[in-house]
C-alpha cells in the first residue's frame, strides 16, 4: 500500500512508527531514510509510517538542541 505522499530531502517528518521527529534524508523506492535533526545514525520509514510536521514543531528540535549546546558551554 503506498500513500501517494512523496516527502524531498530536508522535509520534516514524524516517524508514527518510532514517534520520533526526523529529517527526510533521501527517499529510495518504497523507502525513507530519515535521520533525526541533531544527527545520528539513519533509519528507514515507509512513506505511509510518516506524516509532516508543522513550522513550529520542526523548530522544537532545534531550539532543544540550541540550548543543550548552550548549557554545555557555560
Amino acid at each position: 500500500m503506498s500513500s501517494g505522499i512523496t516527502y524531498k530531502p530536508g522535509t520534516m517528518v514524524r516517524d508514527m512508527t518510532r514517534d520520533r521527529i526526523a529529517c527526510v534524508m533521501e527517499s529510495r523506492g518504497n523507502l525513507l531514510w530519515l535521520r533525526r535533526p541533531e544527527g545520528g545514525r539513519e533509519w528507514e520509514a515507509r512513506p505511509e509510517e510518516v506524516e509532516p510536521i508543522s513550522a513550529s514543531e520542526s523548530l522544537r528540535p532545534r531550539v532543544a538542541e540550541a540550548n543543550r549546546r548552550s548549557r554545555e558551554a557555560l
